[in-house]
């Protein structure tokens, strides 16, 4: 573990789960960001996410690999509670992303300096309205860049270009937002590339901070409910996620503490 990784983490089925609060994990991005050290990956897991991890080792190893993985989801926290692996905090994109963004608008003092920060990800008119957002909302943070990939695969000439476009702006955070596990997977292969302080993959916060898409209620966040707002919002894209993921994900952990990770990987390979 780095020194500028989470103190607290569960291990859960194979992942190295954060057990800090939102506040404390935005002090440890905070330090990473002071000391200018070595990146520090936050990356997202539920259930969705795991079960496609299992079958693309790929965005199985940035999961592990991130620094700070959290629990987004109550699918998450309520099965590790269930195997009574102990207690998980729900820490969404949002919450980290909202925490870290005030604490830089407040950091000029210490850093000397305003915070910077990147964009990278989803589309020019997300990013134009993220911008004009950004200069009212935290009016203390330098936004050095905002950059929208092109769709699709990229070659290593447009990877590259991206890469030191960003790198060259010095942010210290950035901000990635495009569709799991492309995110994930594309911090992995440039972190190290990238030389930014804190990269952090959030997906649909872009959209939620836009205004594009608006996020559920605060009620239905503070209750687990935020789910049920997206299905019934987005039948059609979260249906999978709620009615399939979820009981695949519950059986495989229970494969996984009942017979132990070999066996329960090779009976759930074997059945596939």
């Amino acid at each position: 573990m780095k020194d500028n990784a989470p103190l607290k983490s569960l291990h859960f089925l194979e992942y190295r789960v954060a057990c800090e609060s939102v506040s404390e994990l935005s002090d440890v991005s905070m330090t990473a960001v002071r000391r200018q050290a070595d990146p520090l990956v936050f990356a997202c897991a539920n259930p969705h996410s795991i079960n496609v991890a299992r079958q693309d080792a790929d965005f199985h190893q940035a999961l592990v690999r991130s620094d700070i993985l959290v629990a987004d989801g109550v699918g998450l926290t309520a099965v590790a509670k269930l195997f009574g692996k102990g207690s998980l905090p729900r820490i969404t994109g949002t919450d980290y992303f909202q925490t870290v963004m005030r604490t830089l608008n407040d950091a000029e003092a210490t850093l000397g300096r305003k915070a910077r920060v990147f964009f990278f990800g989803s589309t020019p008119k997300v990013l134009e309205l993220i911008a004009t957002h950004l200069s009212t909302s935290h009016p203390n943070i330098a936004l050095v860049g905002a950059l929208s990939p092109p769709f699709g695969e990229w070659d290593d000439a447009t990877e590259r270009a991206m890469v030191e476009t960003i790198k060259a702006a010095k942010p210290d955070v950035l901000w990635v937002g495009m569709t799991a596990p492309k995110q994930e997977k594309w911090v992995e292969k440039n972190r190290h590339a990238l030389d930014v302080p804190v990269i952090g993959s959030i997906g649909a916060v872009f959209d939620f901070f836009a205004g594009t898409h608006p996020r559920a209620p605060a009620w239905a966040c503070a209750i687990g409910l935020e789910w049920l707002v997206r299905l019934l919002k987005e039948p059609r894209r979260m249906w999978r996620r709620t009615f399939v993921s979820m009981p695949l994900f519950a059986l495989h952990a229970l494969k996984y503490y009942l017979l132990g990770p070999v066996r329960a990987n090779t009976a759930s390979n074997t059945r596939a």
